[in-house]
């Protein structure tokens, strides 16, 4: 019953009300003494309950020569009722705020904690993708969006996707151009990177325990750069994949020479071979 009552006070009910209506589901009809009675409501407060209550349509009076008794709509009904007036608030709202808002780039960036805020924003992201998304995800992700992922596919999105498990097969979450290397770092953390449009870009890290954190921000180079990133990781992966060991030899001196620079924390065969050792992985 405590768990009704919450919900009910999330969508605006007061403690009292909350406490009345779920009460009166359970037994109705009642008078007002009685209703205060099985709801633990004090007396003086029940009468003014209950009118907020009509005035609400949650409850009807119901007038009888034994006195005035109280019972309550059916749930379904209530909810119906809430759904169609909360849909219509937002709706105004909504048109009220598009009137007096100024369409203006913001490059904060914002910090969030926690996988559902995480997946949250995420959703958002990928529901705001009008022409085109860039995806780089773990499957345990593509699941938990796969609804949004699927939907911006259907209404016409080019997505490109970057599966950084380098999954052997498809899995049916993923969406859109389908690219499966496994060039995420070797650790046992996962990302989740997405770019609507080229205007923001959410990046996110899920620990194995699974805290996760995430920023998201329309600040244009950290766009770009998490843009090419993905880019640049699937064109890499490609070349290394159709080239093979012939790579090698196509290399002169000094460009190999500048690859073994760059591995990652001074890694023994720099570049070239951490990303064989990460395609090596599936």
């Amino acid at each position: 019953m405590s768990v009704a009552i919450e919900q009910l006070q999330q969508l605006g009910f007061s403690q009292y009300e909350a406490q009345a209506y779920v009460a009166l589901l359970q037994r109705n009809p009642l008078t007002g003494y009685e209703l205060a009675k099985v709801s633990g409501i004090p007396r003086p407060n029940i009468y003014p309950v209950l009118a907020r209550l009509e005035e609400r349509g949650a409850v009807v009076r119901l007038d009888t020569p034994e006195g005035t008794h109280y019972a309550p709509i059916a749930a379904e009904e209530l909810v119906g009722r809430l759904q169609s007036q909360f849909q219509s608030s937002l709706e105004a709202a909504r048109g009220s705020l598009s009137e007096i808002s100024q369409v203006t780039e913001h490059e904060h960036i914002w910090n969030t904690r926690g996988y559902p805020p995480m997946l949250e924003h995420s959703q958002a992201i990928v529901d705001s993708a009008n022409k085109e998304l860039l995806v780089a995800i773990w499957p345990h992700e593509a699941k938990a969006l796969k609804d949004s992922l699927r939907a911006a596919d259907e209404r016409g999105v080019e997505v490109t996707t970057l599966c950084m498990a380098g999954c052997p097969k498809p899995c049916g979450n993923c969406r859109g151009q389908v690219h499966r290397y496994p060039v995420a770092p070797r650790t046992q953390d996962r990302w989740l990177v997405l770019i609507p449009d080229q205007r923001e870009v959410l990046a996110g890290e899920i620990k194995p325990a699974g805290e996760a954190s995430a920023v998201r921000t329309c600040q244009k180079m950290l766009v770009s750069l998490a843009s090419w990133y993905i880019r640049h990781s699937i064109a890499l992966a490609a070349l290394l994949r159709d080239t093979g060991d012939r790579i090698d030899t196509l290399l002169t001196p000094e460009t190999r020479s500048v690859l073994e620079t760059l591995g990652p924390g001074g890694e023994e065969g720099g570049w070239l071979e951490h990303m064989r050792q990460l395609l090596a992985k599936d």
